[in-house]
């Protein structure tokens, strides 16, 4: 089934009041995870009529599976909870969008996914070259595809580190535990998703809440008081947002 974001978003999903299998018709009927898995069709199909040799495109596969979680890293720690965003004008709406909504409403599935006109390139920037340098052209299309399915895995997951649900599986509880840590105790740490490798190596890895102290900007990233009133455009935002909502509901 195909539904545009607006009507997608107007089912107002919250992961805290729902069940698994709720969230596998949600994420599945999301529009942006639709448009990934059909680009991954496109994609697979090209590869299948150009390739010459499947090894060099496992090889491009693994490669990909290796890098992504230091990608993965990168952006969470050095973007998304960088202050440079907020502090511009023309970035602000973006990193508002992009992961202030989210550790404001971690519940809310509709400020939980990326969005793919920023997804987009980052994948094809982050694995092409990969892809370009192992199997050429058809290559690049085996990391892109590669990097989508990554991304839809780490999206899934990330909705179930989330939802109102205890896992029976010993490797979700445990991710869920370090990310709900990120959310709850203290963000600067536990920035990854499914792989907390580059975690233990950069230092940011934290088992149990007792390792850090609790975080004051756990919620707003830091984004508050004399912050807000200095790079007043996701304030502004926020508060037409609000706005918004309030006369929606009681239109």
């Amino acid at each position: 089934m195909v539904i545009g974001y607006k009507a997608w978003k107007e089912q107002a999903y919250l992961l805290d009041r729902m069940t698994l299998r709720d969230l596998s018709k949600a994420f599945f009927t999301y529009p942006g995870v639709q448009i990934y898995l059909a680009l991954v069709a496109v994609l697979a199909v090209y590869v299948a009529l150009t390739m010459d040799s499947l090894v060099p495109h496992l090889l491009t596969v693994a490669a990909v599976i290796v890098i992504y979680p230091l990608v993965w890293y990168v952006l969470h720690r050095w973007v998304l909870h960088s202050q440079l965003l907020y502090k511009s004008e023309w970035t602000a709406a973006l990193w508002k969008r992009i992961h202030f909504d989210h550790h404001q409403n971690p519940g809310d599935m509709a400020v939980l996914f990326g969005g793919l006109h920023t997804t987009l390139p980052t994948i094809l920037i982050a694995t092409g070259p990969v892809g370009a340098a192992l199997a050429g052209t058809p290559g690049m299309a085996t990391a892109v595809a590669t990097g989508i399915l990554i991304t839809c895995y780490y999206e899934y997951c990330h909705c179930i580190q989330h939802l109102g649900y205890a896992p029976k599986s010993g490797f979700l509880k445990r991710i869920k535990q370090l990310h709900m840590a990120h959310h709850y105790h203290n963000e600067t740490g536990n920035f990854g998703i499914t792989n907390y490798f580059w975690d233990r190596v950069f230092g940011t890895y934290y088992q149990s809440n007792q390792e850090r102290p609790r975080s004051a900007t756990v919620r707003n990233l830091g984004y508050a008081g004399a912050e807000a009133e200095r790079y007043p455009w996701v304030a502004r935002l926020t508060s037409d947002s609000d706005s918004g909502a309030s006369a929606s509901t009681s239109s």
